[in-house]
C-alpha cells in the first residue's frame, strides 16, 4: 500500500481535498456508485485476459471501453464533480500506470506477463476503490 501511495500521491490529495470541500462536491449517487463498483468488476476481468492475444480480446475490450466512457460521460455531467471527473480521467488516461496504461500497454505489446498482470490488477483495483469510496463519501441529501 505505501508503494501505491508513492506512486499514484493524486489519489491521496484529491480524497484529502473530498474532506476539506464536502460542501463543493458533488451530491452522493447511487447510480454513479453503482456504475464504479460494476465496472471495477468488469475491468480487472478483463485485464486477467491480457496473457492472450490483444487482437482476440479487441470486442471485449471495445464493450468495456464503451461502458467506461459512458461512466465518465455520466460524471463529467453532473455538478460539482470536478474531484471525481480528475479521478476518472487519471484511471483511464494512456499515459498513465493505471488502467489506460495497462490497455495501451497490452495493445502495444500484444501479450502480458502474468506476475505483471496481476500486480497492476491490485493497483487498478485499489484505484477503482478510491473513487467508489468518495462516491460512497458524497454529500448525501437529507
Amino acid at each position: 500500500m505505501k508503494s501505491f501511495v508513492r506512486r499514484f500521491p493524486f489519489f491521496l490529495v484529491l480524497t484529502i481535498l473530498v474532506h476539506g470541500c464536502s460542501s463543493t462536491i458533488a451530491m452522493y449517487d447511487q447510480y454513479a456508485y453503482s456504475q464504479v463498483t460494476s465496472l471495477k468488476v468488469d475491468a480487472l476481468e478483463l485485464m486477467e485476459k491480457a496473457d492472450q492475444d490483444y487482437e482476440a480480446n479487441r470486442r471485449e475490450i471495445g464493450a468495456v471501453d464503451v461502458m467506461l466512457q459512458k461512466a465518465m460521460e455520466y460524471e463529467r455531467h453532473r455538478p460539482k464533480n470536478e474531484i471525481v471527473n480528475a479521478m476518472w480521467a487519471k484511471l483511464y488516461d494512456p499515459g498513465s500506470n493505471l488502467y489506460g496504461g495497462f490497455m495501451e500497454r497490452w495493445k502495444q505489446k500484444g501479450k502480458l506477463e502474468g506476475s505483471f498482470i496481476e500486480n497492476q490488477k491490485k493497483i487498478i483495483g485499489l484505484s477503482f476503490d478510491q473513487i467508489a469510496e468518495l462516491q460512497s463519501k458524497l454529500n448525501r441529501r437529507k
